[in-house]
């Protein structure tokens, strides 16, 4: 029997949150959670729009399934998000106990790893999946960002 509700599936949702990002403008990073395998918060960057550094696609999550779930741990929960987070995200994601986070693009920048931010020991994390139409959707707008200058 093939499962339709994949990984891969639910990286699409989280990309087609980065699109919406796209089209306001936001760096294009899409998020969902998914508890039982159904989304329960989809969110994406928000930080121009509401002029808020905190309002990152993650953190808009974790709020979202929190307020869905009445509670604020997400164990038995799923991240999926279109780049890797940054140490707020990854801080926020700590607390909240989240079960997994499967990971779109690296960030060899300003990503959780290379900033040596702990995940909650009882995180799993899925790296690289569907990472190439994830990168490129942030390759494309920091480029385009480029050229205006």
């Amino acid at each position: 029997m093939i499962n339709l509700f994949d990984d891969n599936y639910f990286m699409r949702r989280a990309l087609d949150e980065a699109k919406i990002a796209l089209q306001k403008d936001e760096v294009p990073v899409g998020a969902v959670i998914v508890s039982n395998n159904q989304i329960i918060a989809r969110s994406h960057n928000l930080t121009e729009t509401l002029n808020d550094v905190t309002a990152h696609a993650e953190m808009q999550a974790i709020t979202s399934a929190a307020n869905y779930l009445g509670g604020k741990y997400l164990k038995k929960c799923t991240l999926y998000v279109t780049l890797e987070p940054c140490q707020m995200c990854a801080g926020a994601l700590y607390w909240s106990q989240i079960s997994k986070i499967v990971i779109g693009a690296s960030d060899s920048h300003r990503g959780f790893r290379v900033m040596n931010t702990k995940l909650h020991p009882k995180t799993k994390v899925i790296d690289g999946v569907l990472a190439k139409e994830s990168k490129s959707l942030i390759d494309d707008f920091f480029k385009k960002k480029r050229e205006l200058k």
